[in-house]
């Protein structure tokens, strides 16, 4: 195979920012034709918070933009678009460096690139109770008492920065990873 061939494979792409916060209403139906026109392949949305799981020929990073052309072009709504091989989803399952007692404690924040953490933000806001681990191209945060009680969860914009970064819990990421194909 030469420089540059595209062989069809299994991705999954997350997107960020999407209906969450009540901003970027995107219709997960909408989503999947929008992928299926792009000439994408058994195309399943998880949640409806943007993760898809397709077989196309390409690579990540052009993957990525066509998606996220199309949701401008079609649907008006423009946002980071992070695409991976199924392979690095089923890693990133296996990688996890927590077991908690709920998968909903344990978040997995997707890097777009390596990132930089911030030490004094990240140390001025962590909980006692709360574990943080940077991976080459994840971040993990453990908060059992609740990603919602979390004061450094929803200032992790502030300790992962470098990069583009979007969210997604230990039970999302074991779905998508079930969503493969074995």
């Amino acid at each position: 195979m030469s420089e540059g061939s595209t062989i069809m494979a299994e991705w999954v792409a997350l997107l960020r920012g999407v209906n969450v916060g009540g901003g970027n209403k995107v219709p997960m139906a909408d989503l999947r034709a929008l992928a299926t026109g792009l000439g994408w392949t058994d195309v399943r949305s998880y949640i409806a918070s943007g993760n898809l799981v397709f077989s196309a020929e390409g690579q990540a990073g052009s993957l990525a933009a066509a998606l996220r052309q199309a949701m401008v072009a079609r649907m008006g709504v423009d946002v980071p678009v992070l695409v991976l091989p199924g392979a690095a989803i089923r890693a990133a399952l296996s990688d996890c460096p927590f077991q908690p007692e709920k998968g909903s404690h344990v978040h997995a924040f997707f890097l777009w690139s390596e990132a930089v953490i911030d030490e004094a933000v990240l140390e001025a806001h962590r909980a006692p109770t709360e574990t943080f681990v940077c991976q080459p191209r994840i971040a993990w945060l453990h908060a059992p008492d609740g990603i919602g009680r979390s004061k450094l969860a929803e200032r992790m914009s502030r300790v992962v920065t470098g990069t583009e970064v979007t969210a997604r819990n230990l039970n999302t990421v074991a779905k998508l990873a079930a969503m493969l194909t074995p």
